[in-house]
């Protein structure tokens, strides 16, 4: 196995960066250059959070929105103004303190052109108009009983969002004394509001993304003893089969590798892009690892914007971006 490192240089000058780059490409396969090529550098576009997530790019207004999950707050980057504040509270409109994780996370835009949030302090997922209107509830419990901290989020072309819901944002995480489901789940909302528990097996369900035809779900494990990317298939009417281990992250953690399977979102021929150990994953619809992007951070989640080649990154404390020489689904 031929493996080809590009190493790019790092220069920390404060919390806006002016053409930093970070990180090294790390090639297992030829294939890897179809979808970055070999000179592409990892931009650095700011820094100084504590933990950023869920980016999701506006296409009406041509900007992106990010989470600082401990900060409780949602951050834009726009390119010639840079960053600013978007939303806070993001996620949690109670007394504090709270948890560790208490702001937003998963972050989309849905068909209405809202912004919807998996908020972690306020146990639910919202929708929220870019103007002129606040939050509404989507949903925040099933069978009577609040969810634990909604992580990512997916809405396949019906309507029908697919999200997951582990323990990282309650208080103490699985032994909060505040839990009330008795499993980290994955769940289905309709178009009618009506909630399904979809998975109910995992330990640590976290990124989600649908096939571009829509006919597999992927859901990523967060948990090292099990680091998997499992793919349900969809059936006609959103329910899913059992689920695969469609990617097993374990032989990257052997060899030391940082981060754990986190988001992960889909190209438009199928190739998925995940973050995991050692930055983000290229892995082909068979489950083929053709590389990395190796941010040299721990890398929580990633997103196309622009024009759907650009591939936005949040990592650890940073916000990143990489040219790529495909195309996300959406775009």
């Amino acid at each position: 196995m031929k493996i080809v490192q590009y190493a790019l240089m790092f220069v920390v000058l404060g919390c806006m960066a002016q053409r930093q780059t970070t990180g090294e490409l790390v090639s297992l396969d030829e294939a890897f250059y179809d979808y970055v090529d070999q000179h592409a550098t990892i931009e650095v576009l700011a820094d100084g959070y504590i933990w950023s997530e869920g980016p999701v790019w506006v296409k009406d207004g041509g900007f992106l929105l990010f989470s600082d999950v401990p900060q409780n707050t949602i951050f834009k980057w726009k390119k010639g103004e840079g960053i600013s504040e978007f939303l806070k509270p993001s996620g949690y409109t109670g007394v504090l303190p709270y948890s560790h994780e208490p702001g937003s996370n998963g972050l989309i835009i849905n068909q209405q052109g809202e912004l919807v949030a998996c908020e972690h302090g306020d146990r639910r997922v919202s929708r929220m108009p870019l103007s002129n209107g606040g939050k509404i509830t989507i949903a925040d419990h099933w069978e009577g009983k609040r969810f634990n901290s909604p992580n990512d989020i997916v809405q396949s072309s019906n309507g029908t969002y697919y999200f997951t819901d582990p323990p990282y944002g309650l208080p103490e995480q699985q032994n909060s004394k505040t839990r009330e489901m008795d499993a980290f789940g994955v769940y289905k909302i309709d178009t009618n509001g009506q909630v399904d528990r979809v998975v109910e097996n995992l330990s640590r369900p976290n990124g989600i993304a649908l096939s571009p035809d829509e006919k597999i779900l992927y859901v990523n494990q967060s948990d090292n003893s099990a680091p998997y990317i499992m793919a349900y298939p969809v059936q006609p009417n959103g329910s899913l089969q059992q689920g695969r281990i469609f990617f097993d992250a374990s032989p990257l953690l052997e060899e030391g590798l940082i981060g754990s399977l986190d988001g992960l979102k889909v190209a438009k021929d199928g190739t998925i892009f995940s973050t995991g150990p050692g930055g983000v994953l290229i892995i082909t619809e068979s489950g083929k690892l053709l590389g990395r992007i190796a941010t040299g951070q721990r890398t929580s989640n990633c997103a196309w914007g622009d024009d759907g080649s650009v591939l936005f990154i949040t990592a650890h404390s940073y916000l990143l971006r990489i040219q790529t020489k495909t195309t996300g689904v959406g775009f």
